[in-house]
């Protein structure tokens, strides 16, 4: 092998990631040995941001486009490394790059039912499921927090954490909106927001956007279920009291025919609401 190839297998003179799959949040550039040549070039592409770490602390981040590397463009690595504004001589670094993409789909549920508090009807029992999408927005904090310094960093290693965050959250969410449990229930946009709105700052702690999130079922005790169809029957009549009595006698007629006129359709008592 000649000098020459050998002195140019130790310097870098473009750094840049070409994304090979979905779901990588994190990937470090592979340095080896090899050190960055002063005036490289670092290439990041839409979608993606790269962050310089030096010996543990983070530096430099750099958003979307062509960058050439200097003492101009570095000026935490340079202040960190102690560096003359005319150095210029080849050094080491770390490399971070960080996908900037939606997450799209992921998926949240309750395994089993949770238990919540609402002012009408005390301890309430639930379970629900529905999916979110959310981004790296802080590279150095997702750094510093999640991904550190693995070579690659996936959304699956992520995905446990995340819907851990979210359960956790579903109480305070509720609380926190103020508004009636049942109307929660009943408007599956008007809890995701909630839950959203609670979530956000959670996940901006650990370097990323929330851009989504859905309820797609809710799923409550029979005995609740039942005061959620009364108030959605009120709804439909425009909470005209006479309109709802003759929808609540329309519904009782066949339970009564069933029952030999024996059964009745009485409403359930508010301490079942607590039985589920």
């Amino acid at each position: 092998m000649a000098l020459m190839d050998f002195i140019r297998k130790q310097f870098i003179d473009i750094i840049q990631w070409t994304e090979d799959s979905d779901g990588t949040l994190a990937w470090r550039f592979p340095m080896a040995d090899m050190e960055i040549q002063n005036g490289a070039q670092l290439v990041v592409r839409e979608s993606q941001m790269a962050l310089f770490v030096n010996e543990g602390k983070a530096a430099d981040v750099f958003g979307p486009g062509t960058h050439k590397l200097s003492t101009q463009t570095l000026p935490v690595l340079t202040y960190l490394k102690n560096w003359d504004k005319l150095f210029e001589s080849p050094f080491k670094s770390d490399v971070y790059f960080f996908s900037t993409r939606q997450q799209v789909d992921q998926k949240w549920g309750t395994p089993q039912p949770i238990t919540i508090r609402d002012k009408d009807f005390g301890a309430v029992r639930l379970r629900a499921f529905g999916n979110y999408s959310f981004r790296v927005a802080e590279p150095k904090l997702f750094h510093t927090e999640i991904s550190g310094t693995r070579e690659r960093y996936e959304v699956g290693d992520l995905d446990g954490q995340l819907r851990g965050l979210v359960l956790q959250n579903i109480s305070n969410a509720i609380a926190a909106s103020c508004i009636p449990f049942l109307d929660l229930a009943a408007n599956q946009l008007m809890f995701a927001q909630a839950l959203s709105t609670q979530l956000s700052p959670e996940f901006a702690k650990l370097g990323l956007k929330l851009e989504g999130m859905t309820v797609q079922n809710v799923s409550l005790p029979e005995e609740l279920q039942k005061v959620l169809d009364q108030k959605i029957g009120m709804g439909m009549v425009g909470n005209d009291m006479a309109k709802f009595m003759q929808y609540q006698t329309a519904q009782a007629i066949p339970k009564f025919a069933e029952g030999g006129g024996g059964g009745g359709s009485g409403s359930p008592r508010p301490s079942a609401w607590n039985e589920a």
